[in-house]
């Protein structure tokens, strides 16, 4: 079990990102805790802000009064709604939060169901309470919990800073829970710095994501429109708005997200590592399928584009350990389009070739027309002896015979 906490002073962009889960049906309210709302866990934003703010202090001593941490169990652990609840609750008390207003989500949008919890980190007198060495001690409170509950030990790198991210099956049912996990899990489990390499990414899960411009009102609008595929790369059922899954996979959250996987993968030189085993891969690669299969024990999928003539126009290179996605471009001159369309372009041709070249370098290769030729110049010169017009069969057969009977009779000739 991994929990992250988090710190803030905005309680609405806290309670509006889970209440965005709830109202696409991927998140819902476990409980309340010293909350002035109703018990049956339906109310609203405005509602949680009011019971919030009739509780904040008037004088703050800290820019950062908002508490947001999330917990998550092992993949393997599957918990029930009682379960996450006692969590929850021995947790926050705990780590000193158990008398303050707390709002707890149990979220759904992942395989891997977890919690978020959402409160005030202010006593009465707008002082922070004891944080002191607080991760220190909120990882010593889920290892405790985790042999409480006979949990699977779980070290930070194996949350969900990498989501599941599974193909869409549209003959599975349930297409648009399907899209939102996978588009969820890749926008944010990667990095990536066009839309084109975003489409690239969601095409290998079976989804194709499509811009869409138009005007509302009179005002420009822009927006994205998600849709499920087959094995075939084919568009099957009906689409699906990012506005139907939630923002956080929207137009203009997926264009911040670009802006910010540039900067990381720049600061961080994510690019580094899927150059060097592409380069390295390129020299031993006999083939095109021999370079796919190559870097795919490695970690890296690699995605041509091809025109309807054969040519290809496009590569782009999914990084799954460095988790960047990076047009051939991207990488270098050396790496891109045009570079691979000439190395794999007509391919059976250049084998064919190679393979000649291969045989006439050997000492003593005689080629195949060579030595047909030279099988034809044999016979030849046999029926030339054998007599003109005259094959191998019959006919030079009988003609040896006669000259036979004709020696035989020299042979028995009396002499006087």
């Amino acid at each position: 079990m991994v929990a992250k906490i988090s710190t803030g002073g905005n309680m609405f962009g806290a309670l509006a990102y889970n209440q965005n889960k709830v109202d696409s049906e991927e998140a819902k309210v476990l409980f309340s805790n010293r909350m002035l709302l109703s018990e049956d866990g339906n109310f609203s934003i405005s509602e949680c802000m009011r019971s919030f703010e009739m509780q904040m202090p008037v004088q703050l001593s800290t820019k950062k009064p908002i508490l947001h941490i999330s917990i998550n169990p092992h993949p393997e652990d599957v918990l029930t709604d009682q379960q996450l609840s006692d969590i929850a609750r021995e947790y926050m008390r705990k780590l000193g939060y158990g008398d303050q207003p707390y709002l707890v989500y149990k979220h759904t949008d992942i395989d891997r169901h977890h919690i978020h919890i959402v409160g005030l980190r202010v006593d009465e007198n707008g002082r922070p309470l004891n944080d002191r060495f607080e991760h220190r001690r909120s990882k010593q409170i889920t290892r405790e919990l985790e042999k409480k509950y006979g949990l699977h030990p779980a070290e930070r790198k194996e949350r969900a800073e990498r989501p599941e991210l599974k193909k869409v099956d549209y003959t599975a049912g349930d297409v648009k829970h399907q899209i939102g996990n996978a588009v969820k899990a890749a926008c944010y489990g990667y990095r990536f710095q066009s839309f084109g390499e975003y489409k690239v990414l969601l095409a290998t899960y079976n989804i194709c994501a499509e811009e869409v411009k138009g005007e509302i009102n009179g005002k420009p609008y822009q927006g994205i429109v998600y849709s499920a595929m087959n094995d075939k790369g084919e568009k099957v059922g009906n689409p699906v708005k990012a506005s139907r899954i939630g923002k956080s996979v929207g137009y203009e959250a997926v264009q911040r997200r670009m802006e910010k996987s540039g900067e990381v993968i720049k600061d961080k030189k994510l690019k580094e590592r899927t150059r060097k085993i592409v380069a390295a891969t390129m020299q031993t690669a006999r083939s095109r399928k021999e370079l796919e299969q190559q870097l795919k024990k490695q970690g890296i999928d690699v995605v041509f584009r091809q025109n309807d003539s054969g040519r290809i126009y496009g590569v782009t290179f999914i990084d799954h350990d460095s988790r960047v996605v990076l047009n051939g471009s991207r990488l270098g001159k050396e790496y891109s389009a045009n570079v691979f369309n000439d190395l794999y372009s007509d391919k059976r041709k250049t084998d064919i070739q190679r393979e000649q070249s291969a045989h006439q370098e050997q000492p003593g290769f005689t080629p195949k027309a060579d030595i047909v030729s030279g099988v034809a110049s044999v016979l030849g010169a046999f029926g030339g002896l054998l007599g003109s017009g005259s094959s191998a069969g019959g006919e030079p057969q009988d003609t040896v015979h006669q000259k036979r009977k004709k020696k035989k009779k020299k042979r028995t000739r009396r002499i006087d």
